[in-house]
């Protein structure tokens, strides 16, 4: 969610620093711009994207006909994929990301499934009133669980956002404790669990929705 520039383009961060990421999904090649030096960690494709990517399309979840949002979308792959799967999403950013976020969500679908997929402004915690609460079947996150700052809002917009019947999504890689403070703030309001670990990028998928307790990370 934050635009920051982190320095360095050596080692395992120098495809962070390529002008373009390749992929496919759905059947389709996918080509992703990224903008590292405008804007740091929001438009570049990080692991937890392409690993939630690949459990939405082989893991048995049905996004056909499913009204989905996307938080913290970046370079829009996610976003893409969902749409590309059947959903009917809305890919969200802060307003800084989303010229780069659009461009890449009209670069990659056809014309014919342009209509179902929105590109909006979204701030955690703010003006939240223009997103309806209890609309979504999904909420996909990768990698926003990581500005500590940031916890309390994207919380509030979770909630927001959420009706009985709504799955929250949200894959990371687990860096530091605060990480983990996060999942136990969601855990105290939603029902959590893990459904998937992907040891070589080592990063978790959780799935979350309103209920009890019973479940543990």
């Amino acid at each position: 969610m934050a635009l920051v520039p982190y320095g360095g383009g050596s080692g395992a961060l120098r495809g962070l620093h390529s002008p373009t990421a390749a992929f496919r999904f759905a059947g389709r090649p996918i080509r992703i711009e990224q903008s590292w030096a405008q804007l740091g960690v929001a438009a570049v494709v990080w692991d937890a994207a392409v690993v939630l990517c690949t459990y939405l399309e082989t893991g048995g979840v049905d996004l056909r006909d499913r009204a989905v949002i996307e938080l913290g979308a970046g370079t829009g792959l996610l976003g893409i994929v969902a749409t590309l799967l059947g959903a009917r999403v809305t890919i969200t950013d802060r307003a800084a990301a989303l010229a780069l976020l659009e461009s890449n969500v009209r670069a990659n679908l056809p014309a014919e499934l342009q209509p179902r997929a929105a590109v909006q402004e979204l701030t955690w915690g703010q003006d939240l009133g223009r997103f309806p609460p209890g609309a979504f079947d999904f909420i996909l996150g990768s990698d926003i669980v990581y500005l500590e700052e940031t916890f309390a809002d994207l919380l509030q917009t979770l909630e927001h956002l959420c009706a009985e019947h709504t799955v929250i999504l949200l894959s990371c890689r687990i860096r530091y404790e605060r990480d983990l403070g996060f999942l136990e703030m969601l855990r105290g309001r939603f029902s959590v669990q893990e459904v998937h670990y992907d040891p070589s990028k080592d990063v978790h998928i959780y799935q979350a929705q309103r209920g009890g307790r019973k479940d543990e990370i």
